[in-house]
């Protein structure tokens, strides 16, 4: 499924809105250019989620975590590591909530990854014509909200 978004508010706005419909347990695998806007969903999932620390993209720390919001969101940055590294990471631990306590996990440059959960949300988001972006949205054994996939920005 595709999604224009005119803003970067209103990529935000959609964040807001898919938060609403995620569950513990939830991955989304963000991929996409530099300043496409995956920080920016993430920001808005956040605050969809009712997390009102500021989300940072974790570039150098590679793991945030939020954990005072309705359901915690375990923010992941890949872009410094290669693939080799990641699983050093034991990335699993979150999407299954081992030892963390479960909530959502959003990796940003998911590609890098050498394996994904069983169940997640693929985000690739891409520059659209002047200031706008394009969004496409794959599950992948779950199911997008009707929300989501009637929502026009």
């Amino acid at each position: 499924m595709r999604i224009f978004l005119a803003d970067i508010s209103a990529t935000r706005k959609l964040g807001i809105t898919l938060a609403q419909s995620l569950n513990a347990g939830n991955v989304i695998l963000l991929e996409g250019d530099l300043g496409a806007g995956k920080t920016t969903l993430v920001q808005g999932i956040g605050e969809g989620l009712g997390i009102t620390d500021p989300i940072v993209s974790p570039t150098f720390t590679l793991i945030n975590e939020y954990t005072q919001g309705r359901l915690p969101l375990y923010h992941l940055d890949l872009y410094r590591l290669e693939s080799n590294q990641v699983p050093a990471l034991n990335l699993e631990t979150y999407w299954e909530g081992i030892e963390v306590t479960p909530g959502i996990v959003a990796i940003e440059w998911a590609e890098r990854m050498p394996y994904k959960p069983d169940s997640y949300l693929s985000v690739r988001l891409s520059y659209g014509d002047e200031k706008t972006r394009q969004m496409e949205i794959t599950p992948h054994n779950c199911v997008l909200s009707e929300e989501i996939v009637t929502r026009r920005m």
